[in-house]
């Protein structure tokens, strides 16, 4: 598959970049996508949730009234979960919701979403450009140039590049990630992609 390389204003440069058939050409798995962003969202969770059982609150445990006699239910303690107050009954504790994926899971998943971006035609290559200092307003102009400034963009670069990665920050639709980075949850949430020249050997190299 073969893409034309714009500039940044938008205008064709006359070069032409190739997309590997066996990264952006599969046949998708949807398990395998469904597999690496439920990974992915479930990393992101801090697992720092907790509540107190009945031996954690505050509170006496002195018997409340007799166990016989009254008319009413045994009562043990005030810090039973009955009660007001009391311990709560198999409540959330501190936990790790990570999960192993392996590798070729995770690169046929990739591989899928790059596919599904491809298949959709919401793939786009920019040629590659410096910047500066930092300036959103000329990603916005980028944006706007290229025809994504209504979508959600995925920006991939092919090195790191402080700039034009600060740039992007201010602008809520726009996520810059170098190629090396790029994962499934990232492209699938992304409705356009636009590939800095250069990303797209690293994505061929990285994933074939």
């Amino acid at each position: 598959m073969e893409l034309a390389v714009l500039n940044t204003q938008g205008k064709e440069t006359g070069r032409k970049v190739v997309l590997s058939d066996a990264v952006f050409g599969v046949e998708a798995n949807d398990h395998a996508i469904y597999l690496d962003v439920k990974q992915y969202l479930a990393d992101q969770r801090q697992g720092t949730h907790k509540s107190k059982q009945r031996n954690e609150v505050a509170g006496s445990t002195r018997k409340l009234k007799r166990q016989k006699g009254t008319g009413g239910a045994r009562a043990g303690a005030i810090k039973s979960p009955l009660f007001r107050g009391g311990g709560r009954v198999f409540g959330p504790v501190p936990r790790d919701y990570s999960f192993k994926l392996n590798k070729k899971l995770k690169q046929l998943a990739r591989r899928s979403a790059l596919s599904y971006k491809a298949q959709a035609g919401a793939i786009c290559v920019v040629e590659n450009f410096t910047m500066d200092a930092p300036k959103t307003k000329s990603i916005a102009a980028m944006a706007e140039a290229l025809k994504v400034a209504d979508k959600k963009v995925l920006l991939v670069l092919p090195e790191s590049n402080s700039n034009l990665q600060l740039s992007c920050r201010n602008l809520p639709y726009v996520k810059a990630v170098l190629a090396s980075n790029v994962n499934t949850y990232e492209l699938m949430n992304a409705s356009a992609l636009v590939m800095v020249e250069g990303s797209e050997n690293i994505l061929n190299t990285m994933l074939a």
